[in-house]
């Protein structure tokens, strides 16, 4: 019984893609770089799902970029990143289908 379990967690292992997985990590970090940011200016609940939405609508260079600020209070590169990615179309209608308020240009 013991082999079958183990086998079945080896076989879930290799099917995991270490690139999606990494990129999950990386959208997990800089998730927790935008939120003091977006804090600021709405309180958590929708602060919470507006970080969502920014971190989803972000490339892959972004998510490296916010990430790097990961432990450090974020300088004015990373807010302007971040406001940039808010600002996009996909971004808009994710927070209007999550109840967060549209950012202003």
């Amino acid at each position: 019984m013991r082999s079958v379990v183990l086998v079945g967690a080896v076989m879930a292992l290799a099917a995991c893609d270490p690139q999606q997985m990494a990129d999950q990590a990386g959208r997990r970090i800089a998730a927790s770089v935008v939120l003091p940011v977006v804090q600021l200016d709405m309180p958590t609940p929708l602060a919470q799902r507006a970080t969502d939405c920014i971190v989803r609508n972000a490339t892959a260079a972004e998510v490296q970029a916010l990430a790097r600020d990961v432990a450090v209070v974020a300088g004015s590169s990373t807010k302007a990143t971040i406001r940039g990615i808010a600002l996009r179309p996909e971004a808009s209608a994710c927070f209007a289908a999550n109840g967060v308020p549209q950012v202003r240009p």
